[in-house]
């Protein structure tokens, strides 16, 4: 048995060297062949190779939100963040005299920067900063306690009306008046003078000299070409009749037209407190001297508009 087993063995051996092709047909009845599949980024980007499978749809908790519950929480967010606007960051005011002409006009809608004059310290990259002379501010009206009884107008009521002003004196300056020249400290504000005239007509302000602007005058100021000096209160009340200086926390204020402007020279400094703002830019001007058609309401506005303005800054 073990003789004839081996024979075999050895005959096979043999036909499979004379026979190359008999022996590769043996073998490759024993391989498996596999069929090529098509590349997929499935398997690469799949979680071990297989396709991610689709999550279990959730459904929202509680009863379906209706179209007029997202319109009220729409409004309330809105109205929200509008109070918080108006509240620390800008406010919008009407400017209805002309004591700041041609500077801002009559029908000038401001838009006030609430955040930068913030009371408290800082921090250095905040847009804060302190008054500065020259600065045009916004405040409540403090009221006359020189002359009360110019407080009794409807229009004119201490801390409800807002008034709109140019700094000219910061805390411990010296102020003095010198027929045109407003002295801070023992020298002459650098104003740029124009003589104007005020018709009182809600119009702006006509220009009758405008001499060249010189070194330093950063803004302007219109004066009547018939100006004559007064004595103004403060200076009674609250000085030697000729100098006053300004209280810690205050500030003396003046408008830009210097003839038709009730400011610190009649009732006083304004406190640190009742500021609100800086006056930035004019978001909308409507001249009220200018005729309208009461019937067309559209056409007034389009023709009304000073687009010229729209949009400029005040400084």
């Amino acid at each position: 048995m073990n003789l004839t087993a081996q024979s075999n063995v050895s005959r096979i051996i043999f036909e499979m060297s004379n026979n190359p092709a008999s022996g590769q047909a043996t073998v490759s009845t024993t391989e498996t062949k596999t069929e090529p599949k098509p590349f997929s980024f499935s398997k690469i980007f799949g979680r071990n190779g297989h396709g991610k499978s689709p999550e279990p749809e959730t459904k929202p908790k509680g009863p379906p939100k209706s179209i007029w519950r997202e319109y009220f929480e729409s409004a309330v967010v809105t109205v929200v963040m509008a109070l918080f606007g108006m509240t620390f960051i800008v406010q919008a005011v009407k400017v209805p005299t002309g004591s700041m002409q041609n500077t801002i006009t009559i029908g000038d809608h401001l838009l006030v920067n609430k955040f930068i004059f913030a009371p408290g310290d800082s921090a250095p990259f905040l847009p804060q900063r302190e008054i500065r002379r020259g600065d045009i501010i916004v405040f409540k009206y403090p009221g006359n306690k020189y002359e009360p009884k110019r407080d009794e107008r409807p229009d004119n009521k201490p801390i409800v009306t807002n008034y709109v002003k140019r700094v000219i004196g910061l805390p411990g300056d010296r102020i003095r008046m010198e027929g045109r020249d407003v002295i801070v400290n023992g020298k002459a504000l650098t104003e740029h003078q124009i003589e104007a005239i005020d018709r009182n007509d809600k119009a702006p302000l006509n220009i009758i000299k405008d001499p060249p602007r010189k070194p330093g005058e950063l803004y302007d100021v219109y004066y009547s070409p018939d100006f004559v000096e007064e004595e103004y209160p403060i200076f009674r009340y609250e000085g030697d009749g000729k100098e006053i200086t300004v209280p810690p926390a205050s500030y003396f204020v003046m408008g830009d037209n210097r003839n038709n402007s009730e400011d610190s020279r009649y009732w006083g400094f304004v406190p640190r407190d009742l500021v609100i703002g800086r006056a930035m830019f004019v978001y909308w001007s409507y001249d009220e001297s200018a005729t309208s058609d009461d019937n067309n309401p559209l056409k007034a506005f389009l023709f009304n508009t000073r687009w010229s303005r729209t949009g400029t800054m005040v400084k």
